[in-house]
């Protein structure tokens, strides 16, 4: 399994990330629960992307110092890429987030945290599924192919699903928990459960951070095949995906309140998961540029939102 990844720069990538997770945490818990406005979503995301853009440099920077310009490109390339595309598939996730907080009636006040505590089991999960990918790549060549078809057909379910939206009626998940664990008909606060062992009752709030996190998982076996399509190094893989991942709950918070504007964005999404299942397929025969697949997903996912604007929705248009 080749890696730029030494141990100094793992270490440097873990202090990075704990400490913006430490700093996220401090500012949230001094805020209190409360209801995130779109000036405060607006911010957090800027932040988060800054972040990554600083990491990236950086990165870009730190290789080419070891390997020379050119690998420093290449890699600088690849982190970008697969931020892009993990950024881009990410709204997928909160198109879901947003219907199942409604479904469970979520206060807005504790969303934030439900969402904190998901996206930090998410990473684990996540990081979980990466490693065991990059071992299975780096012994068996052929996987790509198989990565490929699957994100080329998941690219054609999402097509002809677009518009429709998932009924969480019929999740199996949602049905065992609601049947198997003792839980409240109400919030109580920011609780996850109330009382202790066999009096224990979990509150609705659990349920909904137990769904994130499987959900984002869900997400996360179309998203990190992509990435694979555009590098196989692990350090590489990890670091785009997390550094996207930790900006969800801001982009949460900042697209709530839009996400019917952005009709025409699933489309985009799926045309991108097919173009980088094609290119993982093609990877033997012809391998696309870094640049070109960046230019790509940078024009599918532009363009989809534009058309989004410029043609509203039927149903908004109607009102």
């Amino acid at each position: 399994m080749e890696t730029i990844g030494t141990p100094s720069l793992w270490l440097v990538f873990a202090g990075v990330v704990i400490l913006a997770l430490l700093a996220d945490l401090v500012l949230m818990r001094h805020g209190g629960p409360h209801k995130v406005g779109f000036k405060e979503a607006a911010w957090w995301s800027l932040g988060w992307v800054a972040l990554a853009l600083t990491f990236n440099a950086w990165l870009w920077w730190h290789t080419g110092q070891r390997f020379g310009a050119e690998a420093g490109n290449e890699i600088g390339m690849e982190f970008l890429t697969g931020y892009l595309v993990e950024k881009a598939l990410a709204v997928d996730n909160i198109f879901v987030f947003l219907m199942l907080f409604g479904y469970f009636a979520v206060p807005e006040a504790q969303r934030q945290r439900a969402l904190v505590i998901g996206i930090l089991g998410a990473l684990a999960l996540r990081a979980l599924l990466i490693f065991a990918g990059a071992l299975l790549l780096a012994k068996f060549h052929w996987i790509l192919y198989l990565f490929g078809a699957f994100l080329l057909l998941s690219g054609i379910k999402m097509w002809r699903s677009a518009g429709e939206e998932p009924n969480l009626d019929d999740n199996p998940v949602l049905r065992w928990l609601t049947a198997h664990v003792p839980f409240l008909r109400r919030y109580v606060g920011s609780a996850l459960w109330v009382g202790s062992g066999s009096r224990r009752k979990f509150t609705p709030l659990f349920i909904v951070v137990v769904m994130l996190g499987i959900i984002d998982v869900i997400f996360a076996v179309d998203s990190i095949p992509a990435i694979f399509a555009i590098t196989t190094d692990p350090f590489v893989v990890l670091t785009s995906n997390v550094f996207a991942v930790l900006g969800l709950r801001a982009m949460f918070f900042l697209l709530q309140g839009m996400a019917e504007r952005f009709h025409l964005l699933p489309y985009g999404l799926a045309l991108v998961l097919a173009f980088i299942g094609a290119k993982m397929l093609l990877i033997d025969l012809y391998k696309i540029p870094i640049l070109v697949a960046l230019g790509a997903v940078a024009l599918i996912i532009g363009a989809t939102i534009a058309l989004s604007l410029l043609q509203p929705a039927r149903r908004e248009a109607d009102r």
